[in-house]
């Protein structure tokens, strides 16, 4: 099942998010993923990984497990590298093992201090607060990212944790429009009007962190997850199925594309399983009453600074 982009490319409506991957533990997550039917993989410069996920594709790519064409590839664009967009998505790519990206994404709405090309650091200034770069706007990065469409190194490109301000001005000043936005929203965080305003606009949106975080945010973050909602639980015996399930169907249903992350196999499956069943009418309008405007994802512990306050 895909969703079509507004430049007609499709892009599988399930993925799976590399966030927090590391080394071998990769190469066999990317492995087993793609033998139980995944076919579209979140990946981030920052998140360190692009190595390692390079090697496992060339060898499912190798061993004759998937073709390269029935893959979609997406990474981002680091904050330090918005002045050298087209070095750091060939970085990318390099390490990807990959001649194209099929999505390119600015990962997050700021130029920060550059630390060299791929080094996805995040400078602090003396007051341990993010040093944000003002002489690179995001009309002049988003520029930059439309030169990689006509390169050939991305089919499509888009931006991530993009408000509707800032949506509406990419729309106004780009060339090629941004065919996704990638964004933090689930059951606790739905965002409705941002939702409706980017599918108005012909704008794919993709849930990061679809399960509201899970253990990784609760680490992280110390937030809560939805899938300890006793709502949601309540569910699970009526639809057979678990509440990571149910959560993510609910984003599929709301049409927005869902990349959950899990280093298991069970979890693998279990968070592919998910187009056997649909939710009904009043339980949709259920889900909606659980909505708490609550974010888990909380870059400002790391940044000194609340880039969405």
């Amino acid at each position: 099942m895909a969703i079509t982009l507004n430049n007609g490319f499709k892009m599988p409506i399930i993925g799976l998010g590399v966030w927090r991957m590391e080394g071998k533990e990769i190469r066999d997550l990317i492995t087993n993923s793609i033998k139980l039917g995944y076919r579209h993989f979140d990946c981030a410069a920052d998140y360190k990984n692009e190595t390692e996920v390079g090697e496992a594709l060339a060898e499912a790519f190798k061993t004759g497990l998937v073709k390269r064409e029935d893959l979609f590839i997406t990474t981002k664009l680091w904050n330090s590298d918005h002045g050298h967009v087209v070095e750091a998505c060939k970085d990318s790519l390099k390490k990807l093992q990959l001649d194209y990206l099929d999505l390119y994404l600015v990962h997050f709405p700021v130029a920060t201090k550059h630390t060299g090309v791929g080094a996805t650091d995040s400078a602090l200034d003396d007051d341990g607060v993010l040093d944000i770069d003002t002489t690179i706007s995001l009309e002049t990065t988003w520029h930059a990212m439309e030169d990689l469409v006509s390169l050939g190194l991305a089919r499509s490109i888009g931006i991530s944790n993009y408000d509707i301000f800032l949506t509406r001005d990419c729309l106004a000043y780009s060339k090629v429009k941004p065919a996704v936005n990638q964004i933090e929203t689930h059951p606790y965080f739905q965002r409705e009007s941002l939702v409706k305003f980017c599918q108005k606009h012909g704008i794919c949106v993709t849930a990061h962190t679809p399960l509201g975080g899970a253990v990784a945010n609760t680490e992280w973050f110390g937030t809560v997850s939805v899938l300890d909602d006793p709502v949601l639980k309540g569910l699970t015996e009526k639809y057979k199925k678990t509440v990571a399930q149910i959560v993510l169907r609910w984003g599929i249903q709301r049409n927005t594309v869902v990349i959950p992350k899990s280093s298991k196999v069970e979890r693998l499956k279990e968070n592919f399983e998910v187009l056997d069943f649909e939710l009904s009418k009043e339980d949709m309008d259920l889900l909606k009453e659980l909505d708490r405007n609550y974010r888990t994802n909380q870059p400002a512990k790391f940044w000194g600074i609340n880039l969405y306050a």
